[in-house]
């Protein structure tokens, strides 16, 4: 299962510098998925009796729902990794194990991440609103559009300004680990072994009902619900090992910058290519000082490498983010039937990225002039990011329309740069 792959990442003081709490993550799916960056502003739900339409099922709707900017497939509901205006920030990685996965449609680990930002406030919380979710409506359903089938349990790194929980289901059944000091990550693979912070009630019971654990060895998760050596399991070849070397390596002076390096290393595997690539990339920074804001950095495009990583920061009324958002279909449900009609969902920065990597493979001189441009653009983002971190000064008027400003600055280097 190894193909279908993601990552994720957490970085804590003293692990960090300037006593802040840095999350990553890649998003790795089929190299011709889009992915858009959308943000839905709070909410009050009156109607409480109306359903509300994940991607396959509908769920109970809840009174308020929070601020959240999401990365996601364009065709479903939820999301690979997002974050909420009270800073919370989730990530999820397919996992496989000894539990069988259900091919009915239910919940996406994709849906959970969503839902656990608009309804939490705080990483413990989404925690809380995925297992209940998980307990009631259950996870399963195509994680893909149309042409093939695919379909996996769910892992996921939550994170806040105080903590982070790493929470890995099978099926129904679940143990969560809280981090608060250090470094941490995920991959596609079940990695919680004796530290077991939380769990479902009967996990242990069902465990030794099926033959996994004789109840009488110390309970290891991760070696009980999958196949794994968990001695083994930081130093065997992977890319849940590469990830926590990589994160290690720099362990005590851990910044965005950096967790934006890690995310771009294609030796480890960890920026995927091929069938099955890094579509986009998301790094947050987490201030623990709750005067400061928290600054989110997406890219909306494949390969970070070969991307910008434009900042988002929660302000009121923020303005819409059109050039990220793909096109929507009337006829959604028709399409849903015709599996061979795959529509056109590229939104206007990924047709334009897309037009310029063609560009950056194909002409020498061109593709220098356009990452000169993209490195100087990230590189004035990230001093300005962090003018605003250090100084606890936010010009609300240009953060209103941050994102939008920068999406449309990298298009416009593409532009320039293709035309001349």
């Amino acid at each position: 299962m190894e193909p279908c792959s993601c990552d994720s990442f957490v970085a804590l003081p003293p692990a960090t510098t300037d006593n802040r709490i840095i999350f990553g993550k890649n998003s790795d799916r089929l190299f011709d998925e889009v992915q858009e960056i959308v943000y839905f502003s709070a909410a009050v739900h009156d109607n409480l009796g109306e359903q509300l339409k994940c991607t396959y099922i509908e769920i109970d709707q809840v009174p308020e729902t929070y601020a959240v900017v999401l990365s996601r497939p364009a065709w479903l509901w939820g999301a690979e990794m997002g974050a909420n205006e009270h800073g919370v920030c989730i990530g999820n990685e397919a996992v496989w194990g000894r539990e069988e996965v259900c091919n009915e449609e239910a919940l996406l680990g994709m849906d959970l991440v969503r839902l656990g930002l608009e309804r939490a406030d705080t990483a413990e919380k989404a925690l809380d609103v995925i297992v209940d979710l998980l307990e009631k409506y259950g996870q399963g359903g195509n994680c893909t559009e149309g042409r093939m089938e695919f379909s996996y349990h769910n892992s996921f790194l939550i994170a806040d300004r105080k903590e982070a929980w790493i929470l890995e289901t099978a099926g129904k059944f679940w143990a969560a680990e809280k981090v608060q000091e250090g470094i941490r990550n995920i991959s596609n693979q079940l990695s919680i072994t004796t530290k077991i912070d939380r769990e479902h009630p009967d996990l242990r019971k069902y465990a030794k009902q099926k033959g996994w654990w004789d109840g009488k060895k110390e309970f290891d998760f991760a070696a009980t619900y999958s196949y794994l050596d968990t001695a083994k399991m930081t130093t065997s070849p992977g890319r849940y090992c590469e990830g926590y070397k990589l994160l290690n390596k720099h362990k005590g002076n851990i910044t965005f910058e950096t967790m934006m390096e890690i995310l771009r290393d294609k030796p480890s595997g960890i920026n995927m290519e091929g069938e099955f690539l890094t579509t986009a990339s998301m790094v947050s920074v987490l201030p623990q000082d709750f005067g400061l804001p928290c600054v989110h950095f997406f890219t909306g495009t494949p390969d970070p490498e070969r991307s910008v990583f434009k900042p988002f920061v929660f302000v009121p009324c923020i303005s819409q983010l059109l050039d990220t958002s793909s096109p929507t279909f009337d006829l959604e449900d028709q399409v849903k039937k015709k599996p061979h009609c795959k529509p056109d969902r590229r939104h206007p920065l990924y047709q334009e990225h897309q037009q310029a990597l063609e560009v950056i493979l194909n002409n020498e001189e061109k593709a220098r002039t356009i990452l000169d441009h993209m490195k100087k653009m990230e590189k004035a983002l990230f001093q300005e990011m962090e003018s605003v971190l250090q100084n606890k000064h936010l010009d609300i008027d240009k953060i209103t329309n941050l994102f939008p400003q920068c999406t449309k600055d990298e298009i416009e280097i593409y532009r320039s740069n293709i035309n001349s």
